[in-house]
């Protein structure tokens, strides 16, 4: 996959985030969020992760007509603003693209290292587990 810019950053839609415009889901927005909630991270590693999502899903679109790649930002700006790591935030970015896109965990682990495809392998997991009730379901999302 290529990890070359998105001819635009900025990506129109609304409500990746409650309360948060689409306007401010770029690269930008997740790399200044970054830089003020955990001064050590690796914003080269956030980059390329953004760019590869951003490739990965770049033909995507949800229900609404968003782009479907507002998820994938939405959450690693969640993440971002909680000050995790640069391993976590990019795994905010990848998560969806082993289950939604043409992209492997092998080629995740070529791009990222073992970390992060271990971390993308066990979100990707975790998604199909399937639960008998939605209490159960919640309790384990707590968990």
């Amino acid at each position: 996959m290529s990890t070359e810019s998105p001819p635009d950053s900025k990506i129109s839609a609304s409500s990746a985030i409650p309360d948060t415009p689409a306007s401010d889901l770029t690269l930008e927005s997740l790399l200044k969020c970054v830089q003020e909630n955990n001064s050590k991270a690796d914003l080269t590693l956030i980059e390329k992760a953004f760019h590869f999502s951003v490739d990965a899903h770049q033909h995507q679109k949800r229900s609404s007509g968003e782009p479907y790649i507002l998820h994938p930002i939405g959450v690693a700006m969640i993440l971002a603003n909680f000050g995790l790591d640069s391993f976590t935030i990019s795994t905010g970015l990848l998560h969806d693209t082993v289950e939604d896109t043409l992209a492997t965990i092998a080629e995740i682990e070529t791009e990222f290292g073992p970390e992060i495809a271990a971390m993308v392998d066990g979100v990707t997991k975790i998604s199909k587990i399937s639960f008998k009730t939605s209490e159960e379901k919640q309790a384990e999302n707590v968990r």
